[in-house]
């Protein structure tokens, strides 16, 4: 199976220009890729890992990936799946995130001896002339056409900002730039970047008289269409500071059983003919689909080290006995202020504390563990939605309880 085919076996593949010529440039290795990663935060997060995957998987089939870091774009901020404006960074914020992007891009992507290429497009959209820009740039772009796209529709009820307006000619200009520098021919992104794909071929197109191709990548979505890669916390983060790799590890084993086997088909590199046989998996067996899940994706972005540490802690934690099994703890609505509940409290009407001065003193000693993760905060605070699966809370040893809100 080539890797053409072996995208669309994954589930990876939504939307093509032309499905004939992608699979003639990805199969024989002549396709120069781009994604663009926009260093909004300063750490890559699960979105970008699936991502960077496909990157990968590209890579060994011997095309050559083009890593765009957003040092221009994110100046701007892109309006895509948005329903308020982007925060805006400072220039500084923007380039520490892109240096921290470029580490974490390097442990997945292999850049030596021109394999892979790393480039800024603050180097070009910096420096453009914004009247030059318009006459050049923007005479081939329809208002009314790019009015339609779905990155914009969503904003407009509350208002769409000029600033934002520009992203789909910076993010075209991106691809024209590129395919004039590097020769790059192909760009890859998320669904939700379609429109924006499309506007970079056209504007090729138009200034160039030649033809490039894009496709995006299916979004990582769970069973209830919701996107994946979000905690109560937030985002789960690719940086071990932000998500520890046991958090990260935890995330992953405590997706829902409809998900479990379309992430281990989308974002792992296990061969297809294994996970074929694990569709027929039932029941437990889907447990052990979760662990694998977790243990794969923690090796490939914490290494092998952590990613058995990560497994082993888990099942320390769950030593008691299977989850189901536990020690069952249930709150109700009365427990939670405005939607969510504080440690002290959880920890007393878990029953794993007699009083709250027992539980404040266990959780500012160390002892209290949520889903694994020790909680010291005593301010800390869990929303309701965190209680969909339950939360494991243990004290000590050896006192497990898990809470579900009923």
């Amino acid at each position: 199976m080539k890797i053409y085919e072996e995208l669309k076996a994954r589930g990876l593949i939504a939307q093509v220009t032309d499905e004939d010529v992608v699979r003639e440039l990805v199969n024989n290795g002549k396709a120069v890729f781009y994604i663009g990663f926009d260093p909004t935060a300063d750490s890559l997060h699960v979105g970008h890992f699936m991502a960077l995957c496909l990157m990968k998987r590209l890579q060994m089939a011997g095309n050559k990936p083009i890593a765009l870091l957003g040092g221009g774009t994110g100046m701007v901020g892109d309006p895509s799946g948005r329903t308020d404006m982007r925060q805006m960074l400072t220039k500084e914020q923007i380039d520490h995130n892109c240096e921290c992007f470029r580490r974490q891009m390097e442990r997945f992507i292999d850049f030596s001896d021109g394999k892979a290429l790393m480039v800024n497009n603050a180097d070009w959209l910096l420096n453009l002339n914004y009247v030059e820009l318009l006459r050049e740039v923007g005479a081939h772009f329809s208002v009314n056409r790019m009015l339609t796209a779905e990155c914009y529709k969503q904003r407009m009820e509350k208002g769409l900002s000029f600033l934002e307006f520009n992203y789909m000619i910076m993010q075209s200009y991106d691809f024209y730039a590129l395919f004039q520098r590097y020769g790059c021919n192909l760009q890859f992104g998320g669904d939700d970047q379609w429109s924006n794909m499309l506007g970079g071929t056209e504007l090729i197109r138009r200034k160039l008289g030649k033809d490039a191709s894009a496709m995006t990548i299916t979004l990582l979505l769970n069973s209830e269409g919701k996107k994946m890669g979000k905690t109560a916390k937030g985002a789960v983060w690719l940086d071990p500071e932000k998500t520890s790799p046991f958090e990260f590890y935890q995330y992953w084993r405590n997706v829902a059983d409809a998900d479990v086997l379309k992430c281990i088909r989308m974002l792992t590199f296990l061969p297809l003919e294994e996970i074929d046989q694990m569709d027929k998996w039932e029941g437990s067996q889907l447990n052990q689909a979760k662990e694998i899940l977790a243990y794969e994706l923690t090796k490939m972005v914490h290494g092998e080290e952590e990613a058995v540490k990560a497994k082993e802690a888990a099942r320390a934690l769950f030593s008691s006995g299977d989850a189901a099994d536990m020690p069952k703890a249930v709150l109700s609505g009365e427990d939670f202020q405005d939607g969510a509940i504080d440690i002290i409290t959880l920890v007393h009407r878990s029953g794993l504390a007699a009083t709250r001065s027992e539980a404040r003193r266990n959780i500012q000693q160390g002892g209290v563990l949520v889903n694994g993760e020790k909680v010291t905060d005593i301010g800390r605070t869990f929303p309701a939605e965190a209680f969909a699966e339950g939360l494991v809370v243990k004290r000590g040893k050896k006192n497990f309880r898990k809470v579900v809100v009923e």
